[in-house]
Order: C-alpha cells, then structure tokens, then sequence
C-alpha cells in the first residue's frame, strides 16, 4: 500500500467513523434535545448520511488510485464533505446554540457544489481511461 492509499483509507475510515458516531447521537441525544424542531433532525441526518457517503468514496480512491490521480478529487470531496455536513450540522443545532450559526446557511450548496464537481472530474477521469 502506498501513502496516497493509506491517507484515503484513513479520511475514509474517519469519516465513516465519526459519521456513526454523530449518527447515533442524532438519534438518541439530539432527538430528545429538538423534540419540537423535527425538521432540524431531519436536517442533521442528511449531514451525516452525506458524511458516510464520503467515508466510503475514499475508500473507494484508495483501490482505484494506482489508475490516475485522485489528489484533485479527494480535496473536493473532503472540503466539500466538510461545508456540506458541518455547516449542516451546526445549523440543526442553532436552537440549542442560540442562532449563532444561521451565517452558514450559504455555505451548504457550496459544500454540494463542491462534492459534484469532485465526481464530475472522477466521471471525466473514467471517460478518458483507456
């Protein structure tokens, strides 16, 4: 295995990790916190069902790395993964931090724009492999 492998293994594992994690705090604690704002929930298990499809998009780099550089998609996943779900995440919980983080609302379909242009370069990537 090579470094470029090992790191996306790595991001891979992390995210998905983590994914879980805030995934079963969604909802068991952060359930019970928003009882009254459903639509927040909904919201912060999109964060984290984004996250997990990133997880295992890097995993996925990492087999097909040895093919072409991925280097240029990894950073558009990763930096879209996290505008994406963090933005989302922080978000959601707004009414149990106090509206301190409605200025991320912009920053979501940036995180989106972001995650679809890194698998349009993979798409490309894959029409140009012979």
């Amino acid at each position: 295995m090579n470094n470029n492998q090992r790191r996306y293994y790595i991001i891979g594992s992390v995210l998905i990790l983590t994914g879980i994690i805030l995934g079963a705090f969604g909802a068991h604690a952060l359930k019970q916190l928003l009882i009254d704002f459903s639509e927040k929930i909904v919201s912060f298990e999109t964060g984290v069902r984004y996250q997990m499809y990133a997880g295992f998009s890097f995993l996925f780099l990492g087999l097909i790395e040895s093919k072409f550089n991925v280097k240029l998609i990894a950073n558009f996943w990763l930096i879209g993964t996290i505008f994406f779900s963090l933005s989302i995440y922080l978000l959601a919980l707004n009414p149990l931090l106090g509206d301190s983080f409605s200025f991320l609302g912009p920053i979501t379909p940036i995180g989106g724009l972001l995650l679809i242009v890194g698998w349009l370069i993979l798409v490309l990537k894959f029409i140009k492999l012979k």
